[in-house]
């Protein structure tokens, strides 16, 4: 059953991670990836694994966004939000109590990123 607010992790760049509340409706989860956007963006959903994934700005490179944080082989940029989430529903869902500890963890020091690292992640080249 879809919740209409949940309960996830805040991750802005150079700032520890917080604890926010989301309307879970498709509306206010665009505008919530857009800080710092020029208009509201597009969500981009990145599964960590079953329970837990992370929201962020699909075109956040694209636009310049702020780099925020290393995950696996990307930089995250922009403000983004890290979710529970119902597999099977196919919903976001409020964290768990021992996600919200290990994902604060996982993201608890911010990257230091140069901005051309970033660069590097969105130009084509030809061939």
């Amino acid at each position: 059953m879809k919740e209409k607010e949940i309960k996830v992790l805040k991750v802005e760049p150079g700032k520890a991670p917080e604890v926010v509340f989301l309307k879970n409706e498709l509306h206010e989860l665009q505008k919530a990836v857009s800080i710092g956007a020029p208009d509201v963006g597009l969500i981009e959903i990145i599964d960590i694994n079953d329970e837990v994934c992370i929201l962020c700005n699909e075109e956040g490179k694209l636009l310049g966004l702020e780099p925020n944080r290393r995950f696996r082989n990307d930089i995250l940029v922009g403000v983004f939000y890290v979710c529970g989430q119902d597999y099977d529903e196919g919903e976001l869902a409020s964290l768990s109590e021992p996600m919200f500890e290990h994902c604060s963890k996982l993201f608890a020091v911010p990257d230091v990123i140069d901005p051309d690292e970033v660069k590097m992640l969105t130009e084509f080249y030809v061939i």
